[in-house]
């Protein structure tokens, strides 16, 4: 029931639009900490077998494509958030 309140309270303020421009602040961040830590994970496992570069090479782009396809969606909803 509080909840309910602060969250009348923060759209009459306008404070819905600040929280909606920091989520979408916060996806990117997300979206780029997760595929450094995809990256550095790749290069980690191709020094300790290089023999299979290609399909750790193949796995990192896929699963850096769906972080960045995930982050996409969050800032997409932000920004309809904060303009409509």
């Amino acid at each position: 029931m509080l909840s309910l309140v602060f969250l009348q309270a923060a759209a009459a303020a306008g404070l819905a639009k600040l929280g909606a421009a920091l989520g979408a602040g916060l996806a990117a961040i997300g979206a780029g900490i997760g595929i450094g830590r995809i990256g550095s994970s790749a290069m980690e496992a191709i020094a300790r077998q290089p023999e299979v570069s290609g399909d750790i090479r193949t796995s990192m782009i896929i699963v850096a494509g769906l972080v960045e396809g995930v982050a996409l969606f969050a800032v997409i909803v932000c920004l309809l958030i904060l303009f409509l």
